[in-house]
Protein backbone atom coordinates (compact mmCIF):
# COMPACT_ATOMS: atom_id res chain seq x y z
CA UNK A 1 0.00 0.00 0.00
CA UNK A 2 1.29 3.46 -0.81
CA UNK A 3 -0.01 6.85 0.84
CA UNK A 4 1.02 10.37 -0.40
CA UNK A 5 1.62 12.64 2.60
CA UNK A 6 0.94 16.49 1.15
CA UNK A 7 1.88 19.53 2.97
CA UNK A 8 0.23 22.70 2.61
CA UNK A 9 1.65 26.74 2.71
CA UNK A 10 3.58 27.22 5.86
CA UNK A 11 4.38 23.94 6.72
CA UNK A 12 7.99 24.43 5.57
CA UNK A 13 8.58 26.59 8.42
CA UNK A 14 7.34 24.45 11.20
CA UNK A 15 9.70 24.59 14.02
CA UNK A 16 10.01 28.27 13.40
CA UNK A 17 6.67 29.71 12.97
CA UNK A 18 4.49 30.25 16.11
CA UNK A 19 5.67 27.38 18.17
CA UNK A 20 2.99 28.36 20.64
CA UNK A 21 0.60 26.83 18.28
CA UNK A 22 2.38 24.51 16.17
CA UNK A 23 5.11 23.22 18.20
CA UNK A 24 9.06 22.93 17.93
CA UNK A 25 9.21 20.00 15.63
CA UNK A 26 10.33 20.70 11.92
CA UNK A 27 8.23 19.05 9.05
CA UNK A 28 11.40 16.89 8.49
CA UNK A 29 11.32 15.29 12.12
CA UNK A 30 6.84 15.00 11.97
CA UNK A 31 7.72 13.34 8.36
CA UNK A 32 10.56 11.33 10.02
CA UNK A 33 8.61 9.62 12.83
CA UNK A 34 5.73 9.24 10.16
CA UNK A 35 7.70 7.46 8.32
CA UNK A 36 8.84 5.15 11.11
CA UNK A 37 5.10 4.40 11.52
CA UNK A 38 4.77 3.62 7.81
CA UNK A 39 7.51 0.84 8.21
CA UNK A 40 5.65 -0.43 11.48
CA UNK A 41 2.38 -0.94 9.48
CA UNK A 42 3.95 -1.99 6.12
CA UNK A 43 3.66 0.60 4.04
CA UNK A 44 4.99 3.02 1.79
CA UNK A 45 4.89 7.18 1.96
CA UNK A 46 5.90 9.52 -0.77
CA UNK A 47 5.67 13.02 0.50
CA UNK A 48 5.02 16.31 -0.86
CA UNK A 49 4.91 20.19 0.75
CA UNK A 50 4.20 23.26 -1.16
CA UNK A 51 3.42 26.60 -0.76
CA UNK A 52 1.52 27.04 -3.84
CA UNK A 53 -2.32 25.93 -4.69
CA UNK A 54 -1.82 24.44 -8.19
CA UNK A 55 1.32 22.63 -7.12
CA UNK A 56 -0.78 20.43 -4.83
CA UNK A 57 -3.30 20.14 -6.91
CA UNK A 58 -0.94 18.88 -9.72
CA UNK A 59 0.41 16.60 -7.20
CA UNK A 60 -3.10 14.87 -6.47
CA UNK A 61 -3.59 14.12 -9.99
CA UNK A 62 -0.28 12.82 -10.85
CA UNK A 63 -0.97 10.34 -7.45
CA UNK A 64 -4.31 8.84 -9.60
CA UNK A 65 -3.44 4.82 -10.48
CA UNK A 66 -0.09 5.56 -7.95
CA UNK A 67 -1.45 5.68 -4.35
CA UNK A 68 -3.79 4.24 -2.78
CA UNK A 69 -5.24 6.90 -0.18
CA UNK A 70 -3.65 10.72 1.38
CA UNK A 71 -2.88 12.26 3.85
CA UNK A 72 -3.02 15.98 4.02
CA UNK A 73 -2.43 18.95 5.85
CA UNK A 74 -3.74 21.54 3.69
CA UNK A 75 -2.70 24.09 6.01
CA UNK A 76 -4.84 27.37 5.42
CA UNK A 77 -5.91 26.17 1.87
CA UNK A 78 -8.42 24.02 4.32
CA UNK A 79 -10.50 26.97 4.36
CA UNK A 80 -9.89 28.91 1.39
CA UNK A 81 -9.93 26.24 -1.78
CA UNK A 82 -12.98 25.17 -3.63
CA UNK A 83 -10.07 24.10 -6.46
CA UNK A 84 -8.17 21.89 -3.66
CA UNK A 85 -11.69 20.52 -2.84
CA UNK A 86 -12.75 19.77 -6.72
CA UNK A 87 -8.87 17.81 -7.12
CA UNK A 88 -9.87 15.52 -4.87
CA UNK A 89 -13.36 15.10 -6.00
CA UNK A 90 -12.07 14.38 -9.46
CA UNK A 91 -9.21 11.95 -8.55
CA UNK A 92 -11.85 10.07 -6.11
CA UNK A 93 -8.32 9.34 -3.80
CA UNK A 94 -9.58 9.02 0.17
CA UNK A 95 -7.70 10.77 2.05
CA UNK A 96 -7.74 12.10 5.73
CA UNK A 97 -7.12 15.93 6.49
CA UNK A 98 -4.93 16.33 10.06
CA UNK A 99 -3.68 19.81 11.91
CA UNK A 100 -1.17 20.33 14.25
CA UNK A 101 -3.89 22.39 16.18
CA UNK A 102 -7.00 22.69 17.05
CA UNK A 103 -8.70 24.93 14.44
CA UNK A 104 -12.15 25.01 16.45
CA UNK A 105 -10.06 26.68 19.21
CA UNK A 106 -8.68 29.07 17.10
CA UNK A 107 -10.36 31.86 15.45
CA UNK A 108 -13.90 31.96 13.46
CA UNK A 109 -12.80 31.93 9.65
CA UNK A 110 -10.07 28.59 10.74
CA UNK A 111 -13.89 27.02 12.08
CA UNK A 112 -14.86 25.85 8.14
CA UNK A 113 -12.67 22.93 6.38
CA UNK A 114 -13.69 22.92 2.64
CA UNK A 115 -12.82 19.30 2.73
CA UNK A 116 -14.11 17.86 5.97
CA UNK A 117 -17.18 16.69 4.48
CA UNK A 118 -15.42 14.71 1.49
CA UNK A 119 -12.78 13.38 3.95
CA UNK A 120 -12.39 9.46 5.27
CA UNK A 121 -12.03 11.78 9.02
CA UNK A 122 -9.99 14.77 10.48
CA UNK A 123 -7.99 14.29 12.85
CA UNK A 124 -6.40 17.55 14.92
CA UNK A 125 -4.96 18.96 18.07
CA UNK A 126 -3.01 16.55 18.55
CA UNK A 127 0.12 18.20 17.55
CA UNK A 128 2.14 15.76 15.52
CA UNK A 129 1.04 13.15 16.53
CA UNK A 130 -2.54 14.18 14.77
CA UNK A 131 0.24 13.06 11.38
CA UNK A 132 0.39 9.25 13.55
CA UNK A 133 -3.29 8.99 13.98
CA UNK A 134 -4.46 9.66 10.52
CA UNK A 135 -1.92 7.80 9.28
CA UNK A 136 -3.30 5.09 11.09
CA UNK A 137 -7.07 5.93 10.91
CA UNK A 138 -6.36 5.65 6.89
CA UNK A 139 -4.39 2.77 6.43
CA UNK A 140 -6.85 0.87 9.06
CA UNK A 141 -10.13 2.23 6.48
CA UNK A 142 -8.07 1.18 3.64
CA UNK A 143 -7.53 -2.14 5.05
CA UNK A 144 -11.03 -3.15 5.87
CA UNK A 145 -12.45 -1.50 2.53
CA UNK A 146 -9.96 -4.39 0.55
Amino acid sequence: MKILVINGPNLNLLGQREPGVYGADSLDAILARLTALAIDLGVQLDTFQSNHEGALIDRLHAAMGEVDGVLINPGAYTHTSIALRDAFLATRLPFVEVHLSNVYAREAFRHKSLLADIARGQVMGFGPDSYMLGLRGLVDGLRRAR
